[in-house]
């Protein structure tokens, strides 16, 4: 598993990304110098946005001006421009080559998590970020080599803030910036002489962590010097040994393989228990000399949920925790939002656009303030408990978390006059018509209704499982209390709200949450069900491809697959990969290359949608998977219930499948074999196209032809 980029790297934009989950850094370079951009997942400028400070701006400021149709004064009055709060990139080491050697190429090793900046002349400069200890190593053929630390002008330019204050000599390297309020960073390198080779330690530490960041930063930069490259080197290769056996894919489409393998690297060198989860740009800000796009913030109108999709499936959960971890430590912050900002008694409401500390930021009121954002959130709790099955999980985390969700959308909600149905004060789409007058739409959205319905049987449901009848009682009154859906006409496409269809593409598929990932509406459905999905379906084919970001291609994707729709999803797929760097990373638009990471994430949830779904208590193996795939395989995958699934197919046709439980647990399983007799380890029982079987925990149900 390599990715080998030839010839220098222009831009940080197509560097190798490297990183241990808190720390990261980008390695590209050209000519005679090679770059290491420093980056942390918790460096940020916490100022607050002046916006959300302002005594006299509430939520009932906004829908009051919202609904008076005066959108453009809500906009002049209280949307200010704010460089604050902001995530903040770190700073540039650079590598000085001698005379005669310069850049030739890179790689990344992604089996090993290994960079390598390959030189004409010489043997290639090795790095790596360890997973043992807090530091990045470098090795650097030839001794006396020339390194320096540059920081970055952004902090100067655009934070009015004193430059970084640099010390370079021959043996070592220090950087200390002043960040805002009392926030700084330091990073420290050090070196140590071989006899064929420059080894440099880098550690980037925060006064979070201690209140002289730059003495731990020589601290434990001594400590790795002391420990020596080569014992780090192996306890780092034996934690992505480790991280790499969870499981694995293999398709027949060499790019589409690469670039799921890539996905799942970007999971173990971005998101890890402990430190922050991946926001826009993860650990890896881009290196341009100016502040991250969207100030690298946290987008809960999109991107933390697709983001966070493809580790379920993978079984990769401690990378997920990450950002449940993160959620549930800002509940208390968003309880207080709640209350304060919106006037709900009880429950809590996530803003759509927020900074690291979870408190909002930007400005565009009709996603930053959206309340059903956090019903999305929720969504990423509610899919954890089902793929593992903790029960201690469910009771602490999953239902408390989704239910305080719910009590605060009710606390908003008031019947309609006319008919008696929950209505939210303001409803939206995102990102539909911007942040004009026409994005307030009539309430409720087909995309606010699909997360509400969502949420209110996902929460009658956990309710059910830990006994809680009462709650479940409530949650379906909740949801009787809904309308259904707005299609147009009888059973056809569905629209953007009750009064309004949708008339031309657009970049964000939230009139269609019911489809994917919530799966409201799905295959198992009535046979109303099954034309609206169609008929939704055929509508964003006939509307094409204007104003597609990257994402939108890959969230295609997962839904035609979930559709049933091999070829549309792989056609999809082949789509979206053009709009990726050199790297692999996802950009928004090629003509104006901005990386955002949720498109890669999303692709990759794409191939397991392919390969096994999971949704509505059955398993499906090989569901959407194209013709041009006859020889595909997986090994433990994850699916919902607890079970760890391995299948093969050879020349188009099923020919192992393996099922194990993680708790005692009654299967149902899609035959995956057709017409094909197949033989069973274990007893089994039939009907029309399903298999049952009960399992204890650590049992396994294997099938072959």
């Amino acid at each position: 598993m390599h990715l080998h980029l030839p010839g220098a790297i222009e831009s940080s934009l197509d560097a190798i990304p490297l990183g241990n989950g808190l720390s990261g850094g980008l390695l590209w370079g050209k000519g005679t110098n090679v770059f290491l951009s420093l980056d942390r997942g918790d460096l940020w400028d916490l100022r607050p946005h002046p916006t959300y400070t302002n005594a006299d701006f509430s939520y009932q400021t906004v829908v009051e001006m919202a609904r008076a149709k005066r959108t453009a004064e809500l906009n002049q009055q209280h949307a200010k421009v704010s460089v604050f709060p902001t995530k903040v990139p770190g700073a540039r080491l650079v590598i000085e080559l001698p005379e005669g050697v310069s850049v030739d190429g890179f790689a990344l090793d992604l089996q090993r998590a290994l960079g390598m900046a390959q030189l004409k002349g010489e043997a290639a400069i090795d790095c790596f970020f360890s997973d043992t200890d807090p530091v990045a190593m470098l090795k650097i053929p030839g001794v006396r080599r020339v390194f320096r630390l540059v920081g970055n002008p952004c902090f100067k330019k655009e934070l009015g803030l004193d430059d970084a204050k640099v010390e370079n000599t021959a043996e070592s390297c220090s950087l200390v910036q002043q960040v805002g309020g009392a926030f700084s960073f330091a990073i420290h390198v050090q070196a140590k002489q071989l006899k064929d080779a420059t080894i440099l330690a880098v550690s980037i530490i925060t006064s979070r962590d201690d209140k002289d960041p730059l003495a731990l930063a020589r601290k434990r930069t001594a400590a790795a010097i002391t420990k020596g490259y080569k014992p780090l080197q192996q306890e780092h290769e034996a934690w992505w040994a480790e991280f790499w056996a969870k499981s694995s894919v293999q398709i027949p489409d060499p790019a589409i393989q690469l670039h799921y393998n890539l996905v799942q690297y970007y999971y173990g060198a971005a998101s890890r228990v402990g430190s922050p989860p991946i926001p826009l740009q993860g650990v890896w800000t881009t290196d341009n000399g100016k502040l991250p796009a969207w100030r690298g913030d946290y987008h809960h109108d999109l991107n933390t949920e697709l983001t966070y999709w493809a580790y379920l499936n993978s079984g990769r959960f401690d990378q997920g925790m990450s950002f449940i971890d993160f959620m549930w430590s800002l509940k208390p912050v968003h309880e207080e939002f709640a209350r304060g900002f919106f006037g709900v008694p009880a429950g809590h409401v996530v803003p759509g656009v927020m900074a690291l500390d979870g408190k909002p930021m930007g400005s565009w009121f009709q996603y930053t303030l959206s309340p059903t954002m956090g019903a999305w959130v929720s969504h990423a709790f509610y899919q954890h408990w089902r793929y593992t099955l903790d029960q201690v999980f469910l009771a602490e985390r999953a239902y408390p978390y989704c239910a305080g969700i719910g009590e605060a959308l009710l606390g908003l909600m008031q019947p309609d006059p006319k008919t008696g149905k929950l209505k939210l004060p303001l409803s939206t789409s995102p990102e539909m018509h911007n942040n004009s007058q026409a994005a307030w739409f009539t309430p409720n959205t087909n995309s606010d209704l699909a997360l509400l319905r969502w949420l209110f049987a996902a929460n009658a449901e956990m309710a059910r499982a830990l006994g809680r009848a009462e709650d479940a009682v409530k949650w379906r009154t909740a949801l009787s209390n809904l309308d259904d859906l707005a299609v147009e006409g009888d059973a056809g496409a569905l629209r953007l709200s009750p009064d309004e269809s949708l008339t031309k593409a657009h970049r964000h598929f939230s009139h269609l949450l019911a489809i994917h990932p919530l799966g409201i509406l799905n295959l198992d459905g009535t046979e109303r069900d099954r034309m609206i999905i169609d008929a939704s379906l055929a509508q964003m084919e006939d509307l094409g491809f204007g104003n597609y970001c990257g994402y939108s291609h890959a969230w295609r994707a997962c839904m035609m697959a979930r559709a049933g729709r091999p070829e549309q999803a792989l056609a999809s797929l082949k789509e979206y990969l053009p709009i990726t760097r050199r790297n692999g990373f996802h950009c928004n638009y090629l003509k104006n290359p901005v990386i955002t990471l949720e498109g890669n994430f999303a692709a990759g949830q794409a191939v397991h949608e392919m390969l096994l779904q999971s949704w509505g208590g059955k398993l499906r193996i090989f569901p959407a998977v194209p013709a041009q795939w006859k020889d595909t395989a997986f090994e433990s995958l994850r699916a919902e219930g607890g079970f760890t699934v391995s299948a093969r197919r050879v020349a188009g046709k099923t020919v192992t499948v393996s099922i194990t439980a993680s708790v005692d647990q009654s299967l149902q399983l899609v035959n995956p074999f057709g017409d094909v007799a197949f033989h069973a380890n274990r007893e089994i029982t039939r009907e029309g196209n399903l298999i049952r079987c009960d399992l204890k925990a650590n049992q396994s149900l294997k099938l072959q032809p």
